[in-house]
């Protein structure tokens, strides 16, 4: 049996909800992503948290920012179904140099078996890598974004930050 290596650092992390009808204090989601990362070596600051607009340019506006101030991993919530104002998925997917298909494959896997059935095949969740840094795409739901941070998220972003990060 192999060991699975992970980062031995705090993880940075940026969490990005996509909403037009959220804000702060009404936002379950982005809590949701920070109280799970709270478990585990992450560092999420004040600046480090931000909702936005499902607009386009304002997503990819703030993602660009949000990796441009060097964090390790961006966590976006919202827009990720098949509605007109969903561009979350359009606005992320270019900044991907990798993209992680497996992430959305066992979401939709997880939430089909585990959640809401046939209707997983609405989600789009996505996620990539861009250089040295992850960008990790979830729906805005609570039951969608605990799902993915207990099932994969949690179990996985040590090893997944020191996989983006290894020399080789």
């Amino acid at each position: 049996m192999s060991i699975v290596e992970s980062i031995d650092r705090d993880i940075k992390v940026f969490v990005l909800t996509v909403s037009d009808t959220r804000d702060k204090t009404t936002d379950k989601g982005g809590k949701l992503v920070i109280e799970y990362l709270s478990e585990i070596n992450t560092v999420i600051n004040d600046e480090h948290y931000s909702i936005v607009k499902d607009e386009e340019s304002d997503i990819k506006e703030s993602v660009e920012k949000a990796l441009a101030s060097g964090v390790d991993v961006v966590i976006t919530t919202g827009g990720t179904g098949i509605a007109k104002r969903d561009v979350t998925i359009e606005s992320v997917r270019p900044f991907f140099d990798k993209e992680i298909e497996g992430f959305g494959e066992l979401f939709r896997m997880l939430s089909y078996t585990e959640d809401i059935g046939s209707r997983s095949l609405l989600s789009r969740a996505a996620a990539g890598t861009h250089g040295e840094q992850l960008i990790i795409s979830l729906p805005g739901s609570s039951g969608a974004v605990k799902l993915a941070m207990e099932k994969l998220i949690v179990p996985e972003l040590n090893h997944l930050v020191f996989e983006v990060t290894k020399d080789n």
